[in-house]
């Protein structure tokens, strides 16, 4: 889903320190303190940058591996449609929530987690892109296309100024993703006790207008990203943030992609 780390509280909590604290001064709890960054050990865009392309090599790496392990989908005598998506892929999903709660927490350790999420999540997309792949040909080259044409957009419009994310858009972006995700959780717990949302899986004219508010709202998160990385960087966030922030990024990168391509099909069967 969204990005669940790059935020406000962050930003505040982890700035580099003002003159008074730069002296040795400091009215909050000596643990939420810390000293000023060394020259060269601050957050760039350009190390973002870096640290954003390193994942997302990594996370094609494992996508491959779980493409070749989905096994081609079979259907029933009573036209189920059982997918061969491995448990490996699966466990990905659940690894990556693991992951992205605990840099919430601890964001000092994102240069390590980053990378881990990105493999156990890159499995999982490669499984679902193979399944995806089985019932519409060329539809993940379509999916892929479109969320690298959707990112350059956003980016282009976020270094231009037509988008400026202020508070109002910030807060209305955030709420709407978590309405989104409660949604999506909701739907989640209907389907273990057999229940289905059908109209999510529907081609209806409204389950593929839901599918474009949601893919819009993945690109909106796209520019909360951008804007993170670059206040950051003026803010003089410790080194490791741009791993922090390359994490997030790619936790909107690949929402964006899972949304597409969940787009395309339904448009593929009207």
């Amino acid at each position: 889903m969204s990005n669940p780390v790059l935020n406000e509280r962050t930003l505040a909590k982890w700035a580099a320190p003002d003159a008074s604290q730069r002296a040795g001064i400091n009215d909050g709890p000596i643990s939420d303190w810390a000293p000023p960054p060394a020259p060269g050990e601050t957050m760039t865009i350009r190390g973002s940058v870096s640290a954003t392309a390193v994942l997302l090599v990594l996370l094609l790496i494992s996508a491959a591996y779980g493409w070749y392990q989905t096994g081609s989908p079979v259907v029933s005598a009573q036209g189920a449609v059982q997918y061969g998506i491995p448990s490996l892929a699966m466990v990905g999903v659940f690894v990556g929530l693991g992951l992205a709660i605990l840099m919430s927490f601890k964001p000092h350790l994102a240069r390590f987690v980053a990378p881990v999420y990105a493999l156990a999540q890159g499995v999982f997309v490669g499984s679902v892109s193979r399944a995806f792949e089985e019932f519409y040909d060329g539809i993940v080259i379509q999916a892929a296309g479109a969320t690298l044409a959707v990112t350059a957009v956003m980016l282009g419009l976020y270094v231009t100024g037509v988008i400026r994310v202020t508070d109002r858009f910030r807060k209305i972006v955030i709420s709407a993703t978590l309405g989104v995700m409660l949604f999506y959780m909701i739907s989640w717990v209907v389907s273990l006790f057999g229940g289905n949302v059908s109209f999510l899986a529907s081609s209806s004219l409204m389950s593929i207008g839901f599918s474009v508010i949601v893919a819009g709202l993945a690109a909106m998160n796209l520019a909360l990203d951008f804007d993170f990385i670059e206040r950051g960087s003026q803010a003089g966030l410790p080194k490791h943030f741009e791993w922090f922030a390359a994490f997030g990024l790619l936790v909107t990168l690949v929402w964006l992609y899972l949304e597409l391509l969940r787009l395309l099909a339904k448009m593929r069967e009207r």
